[in-house]
């Protein structure tokens, strides 16, 4: 798996903390995309001897607003992955979008297509103009129902929205219309719906917003209850819940995200971004600085690594894939949070058995699968305390 962060957007949403930076020179912009896009390039040569010998299946270019970037420097990446031997055919590519730069013209579409994008994951997160205001977003509803049109008209097969709920003055009424507009969407269902809670960041504008006394978090209640509304929302729709926030229609999990849920290794390029090597049990990080990573020529001076112990990997798997709905292997809960304590939690209820549906296709029978325990969808909710319940310690 490779993933690509994108430091760039047009504004700053009041929620965000992920790192990125406004580009301050309109006038030569397309220059200083390229020259980021030649740096990840090299960053990249650098760190092709972390691949293994299987090309990574997955490609994931996030960000930030990578729609921000001009097709020509997406190009230059993708040139710079080929030229390192790897096979650019993944069987996932996704690139995150906001809908103000899809609205611009089908050509854009079509040069993501021709880079051999099979995925779109679109910001939207409400359709409620005074909603979106507040958060600080560059569209309003029509351009992100305008935007997912051109998608589908364009033939993007695969495309993930995001919403969020949870936020104080939005009422049921108001969320429960954003749901019907999520599942009414001109050129039929998304594929795939990812739904958050707005959480209060360090970092980010809310969370002075908090300090200053002009925000304060929805109640607990509000929360739970438009959570409720989501799950049973998309349910009647058709749709999957396979992980605590994501919902897919079937057959279209996100294969990136799942890998990370699951511990396999990915590589992530670009300021900021985070790698793993799940053989090692190792975790990099390049340094959140779009100057440093810029003028570095050599790009192992601007990463940090973290070795995890045995207990840190524990913690780690359990809190992963008890995100999930395929769970965790009941015998490896057991070693990690002890028998009793994985029984009582069977008794109270906060925890079921479950099939993983990827080990039963390669088996002859679900009863042959290794037996698994996740958390039941009707206490996803408070999934937090339950998997604090079964770490050690």
């Amino acid at each position: 798996m490779i993933y690509i962060h994108i430091p760039f957007c047009r504004s700053f949403c009041i929620y965000c903390d992920f790192y990125s930076e406004i580009p301050h020179c309109r006038d030569r912009e397309n220059e200083y995309f390229e020259a980021f896009a030649e740096a990840v390039s090299l960053e990249l040569m650098q760190r092709k001897g972390e691949f293994s010998a299987e090309s990574p299946n997955t490609l994931y270019i996030g960000g930030g607003t990578p729609s921000v970037l001009p097709p020509s420097a997406l190009s230059t990446i993708i040139d710079a992955i080929k030229a390192n031997g790897i096979n650019t055919s993944f069987e996932e590519f996704t690139v995150e979008v906001n809908p103000d730069d899809i609205i611009h013209g089908g050509e854009y579409i079509k040069s993501l297509s021709d880079l051999g994008v099979n995925r779109i994951s679109m910001g939207v997160q409400s359709f409620d103009d005074r909603i979106l205001r507040w958060m600080n977003r560059r569209h309003d509803a029509e351009t992100a129902k305008k935007a997912y049109a051109m998608l589908k008209e364009q033939g993007v097969g695969n495309i993930s929205v995001d919403l969020m709920f949870g936020i104080s003055g939005l009422s049921d009424e108001t969320w429960k219309k954003t749901l019907e507009q999520a599942l009414s969407m001109p050129g039929g269902l998304p594929e795939h719906i990812s739904a958050y809670q707005l959480s209060i960041e360090p970092g980010s504008r809310l969370n002075e917003m908090v300090s200053e006394g002009k925000y304060l978090d929805a109640p607990d209640e509000q929360c739970r209850h438009q959570y409720a509304m989501l799950c049973d929302a998309l349910h009647r729709a058709g749709y999957e819940h396979y992980e605590i926030s994501n919902f897919a229609l079937p057959g279209k999990r996100a294969i990136h995200n799942s890998a990370y849920w699951s511990g396999s290794s990915y590589l992530g390029l670009g300021p900021g971004a985070h790698s793993y090597d799940a053989c090692r049990k190792v975790r990099t990080w390049n340094r959140a600085s779009l100057a440093d990573y810029l003028a570095a020529g050599d790009f192992s001076g601007l990463r940090e690594s973290e070795t995890l112990a045995p207990e840190q990997s524990d913690i780690e798997k359990v809190m992963l894939s008890l995100r999930t709905s395929d769970g965790i292997s009941a015998a490896e809960l057991e070693r990690i949070a002890g028998k009793a304590q994985v029984h009582e939690m069977l008794r109270l209820g906060n925890l079921e058995a479950a099939v993983n549906a990827a080990d039963s296709a390669k088996t002859k029978s679900s009863e042959t699968a290794e037996p698994r325990l996740r958390i039941p969808e009707s206490r996803f909710f408070i999934s937090d305390s339950i998997i604090a319940s079964c770490l050690p310690g």
